[in-house]
């Protein structure tokens, strides 16, 4: 669906609310968008009557996502889980612009929604935290039997591939209760593996052991990127989004979830990415993206990978790039471990459903 042309000027006096979870990290992250739209807005210090700008506020929800702590991420479903709420808030114009991290937004948005800005991205890539006061710098550097934590399958998928002596446990929960887990002496945990984006905005870079660069782990879909969702038909939110657009960003960052639209796939697929966009010199937006793509059965046993080159012109191009390697990856088998990775969740959310009735019926 079209979205409605933007059209705001210096004289438009409204206020847009800007929502998100209302975790630290993505307070943080709704800080950084606030804080570029009053850099082209300033709010006046003197109380300004005469004043007819924009103006910003904020509104923070805890969504599903947030809620449920306990049940790994792979059994719980789509990205939905950490969307739907502010979107339906989105919809009923509580608010005027949700904040995400773009790698948790679906690729097929409800009707009415339209990403509106994407904006300049953080390194993408995840990187390795090892336990306080240990010594150890790699993943090749950890004993046999370290207990690796995260709650990506995508990780997990493409780590055993290069290192079957580890063993991965799920960790839930915000970055500090994750580094909590890992830094209690008695955790099971000897490292974690978390995206060095989110690291970086939490000022705990410090934290990081090493980056984890493809093609030893190929990064999430859209990872370390910020986008604002709006309705599809409010152009002054539009008009504001186009001024924060980084356009490199977002040609790298469609192609992406082009590729990952295609497939099918979810934050619980063990889809990877990397992608590299080589601007030319001139006037008109014109680059070559280099796209490759990852699918790595649960086990680590089957991978697939591929990589396209082309130059692009526009965003549109650069989707159509993403499209054309998810078919490829199709045909070299990616679409047969998918069916697989979704039949066992559908298994294993089967187990997880009688177990909790089974616990229900006992304590009732």
């Amino acid at each position: 669906m079209a979205s409605a042309q933007p059209s705001l000027t210096g004289s438009s006096s409204r206020n847009f609310t800007l929502a998100s979870r209302a975790s630290q990290l993505a307070q943080i992250q709704t800080n950084i968008v606030l804080a570029s739209l009053q850099e082209l807005y300033p709010p006046t210090s003197d109380g300004d009557l005469h004043y007819r700008g924009p103006t910003f506020s904020t509104s923070f929800m805890s969504t599903s996502g947030d809620k449920n702590q306990s049940q790994a991420l792979y059994l719980l479903g789509g990205k939905a889980l950490w969307t739907k709420e502010l979107e339906v808030a989105l919809k009923e114009r509580e608010v005027d612009m949700v904040i995400h991290s773009l790698k948790d937004v679906p690729t097929t948005l409800p009707e009415g929604c339209y990403i509106g800005a994407i904006l300049k991205r953080e390194d993408p890539v995840d990187s390795l935290v090892v336990k306080r006061g240990k010594p150890w710098k790699s993943l090749e550097e950890l004993p046999a039997g370290s207990v690796v934590g995260t709650s990506s399958v995508r990780r997990v998928a493409q780590l055993k591939r290069n290192f079957p002596s580890l063993k991965f446990l799920d960790v839930r929960g915000n970055l500090n209760t994750r580094l909590a887990k890992l830094d209690a002496p008695d955790g099971p945990y000897t490292a974690l593996i978390l995206a060095k984006a989110g690291l970086v905005r939490l000022e705990m870079g410090d934290r990081i052991t090493t980056d984890l660069q493809p093609p030893t782990l190929y990064h999430a879909v859209s990872q370390g990127a910020l986008a604002v969702e709006i309705r599809h038909d409010d152009a002054e939110a539009l008009a504001l989004c186009r001024k924060l657009t980084h356009w490199e960003t977002e040609w790298m960052c469609l192609a992406e979830r082009a590729c990952l639209r295609v497939l099918e796939g979810g934050c619980s697929v063990p889809i990877g990415v990397s992608s590299r966009l080589e601007v030319e010199t001139g006037d008109k937006k014109v680059g070559a993206l280099t796209l490759t793509g990852c699918v790595t059965a649960l086990a680590g046993d089957i991978h697939v990978e591929h990589t396209i080159q082309a130059s692009v012109t526009s965003a549109e191009e650069a989707e159509e790039v993403g499209s054309t390697l998810a078919r490829a990856l199709s045909d070299l088998g990616a679409k047969k471990i998918l069916d697989d990775i979704n039949l066992d969740r559908e298994q294993r959310v089967e187990e997880a459903q009688k177990t909790d009735k089974a616990d229900t019926e006992e304590t009732a």
